[in-house]
């Protein structure tokens, strides 16, 4: 019988709500002191953050189902938008240009923000777990900082590459992929703290402290772990 939990499921409720929010707010591009990059970005970052927790306290098994409910989540928020945007407006609605533009995202990016999403976050995941068991669970800050460095930088690239490239100009490109780069890893740095204590306190309240030595680390593996 699957061990019980008494906060994972409210993790992964904030984890969802993350991602689904960021994705809306991606739709504007915008200046924030030296930086440029989308809207999401000022709150993506925490679903690396609340990845890194997962993945430390419950193990990469559990986060990579958290992971493929947040995809699944995504990809159906889309198909959603896509539809309603595609329905003909009620006589007197009169807001279906400005529904388009925000959200009647093209597929281009849809398909970016998908693939970028799944392969940062495993990427995330895996390295943290293999990190800790180098570690022996010492240096989180190491862990968590390390891990984002990853999952952050194939992330980033992957969405800029795929929903950008011949689009916009190479400058440009480079200049989104680095604003965004530093921008969520920095936010992570920032976070080291409160990761720490939320980290210590689930731990505590859970019993948990899992290390993934012996876990088969396949995205496509949905087994129910004990």
């Amino acid at each position: 019988m699957p061990k019980a939990y008494k906060h994972l499921d409210t993790i992964t409720g904030f984890f969802v709500a993350v991602l689904l929010i960021s994705n809306i707010a991606s739709t504007k591009i915008l200046n924030l002191g030296p930086f440029t990059f989308d809207g999401g970005t000022i709150l993506f970052p925490l679903s690396y953050i609340f990845g890194d927790i997962l993945t430390e306290v419950y193990g990469y098994a559990r986060s990579r189902k958290v992971i493929w409910i947040g995809f699944l989540s995504a990809a159906l928020m889309s198909v959603t938008f896509a539809v309603v945007g595609a329905l003909p407006p009620a006589e007197g609605w009169n807001h279906q240009a400005a529904y388009e533009a925000i959200l009647g995202q093209a597929p281009r990016i849809v398909f970016a923000s998908l693939i970028a999403y799944f392969a940062g976050e495993f990427s995330n995941s895996f390295t943290l777990a293999k990190m800790k068991i180098v570690t022996n669970g010492r240096h989180l800050w190491m862990r968590t900082i390390g891990s984002t460095l990853v999952g952050q930088w194939v992330d980033t690239a992957l969405f800029v590459a795929i929903a950008f490239a011949g689009t916009l100009p190479n400058s440009l490109l480079w200049t989104l992929v680095v604003s965004n780069y530093i921008f969520k890893c920095g936010v992570e740095a920032l976070f080291t703290p409160i990761t720490y204590w939320v980290t210590g306190w689930l731990k505590q309240q859970e019993h948990e402290d899992y290390y993934d030595r012996d876990t088969d680390f396949n995205p496509f593996k949905l087994t129910q772990v004990n």
